[in-house]
């Protein structure tokens, strides 16, 4: 990451998903009833998604009103 590259990680675990500089929240449940993107952006903005279960609990880490502040998309809609 020092040097400029781009680092791409799967996780579930709010402490290191909260350090990231950019998420994709893919959704809205696991399997057949996931797969969308239901939220993109920096940790404080999937905080206040309507639609994230991540959002959700990133809300409660870092202490930001969920739905406070649109829906979590920033680029082109979505």
């Amino acid at each position: 990451v020092s040097l400029g590259n781009t680092v791409l990680i799967i996780e579930h675990h709010l402490d290191v998903i909260k350090q990231a500089d950019w998420i994709i929240d893919l959704g809205p449940e696991g399997g057949e009833g996931g797969g969308q993107i239901v939220a993109q952006g920096p940790p404080e903005q999937i905080a206040r998604s309507r639609k994230s279960h991540t959002g959700a609990a990133l809300a409660r880490l870092l202490g930001v009103s969920p739905g406070a502040n649109g829906n979590g998309h920033s680029r082109s809609g979505q």
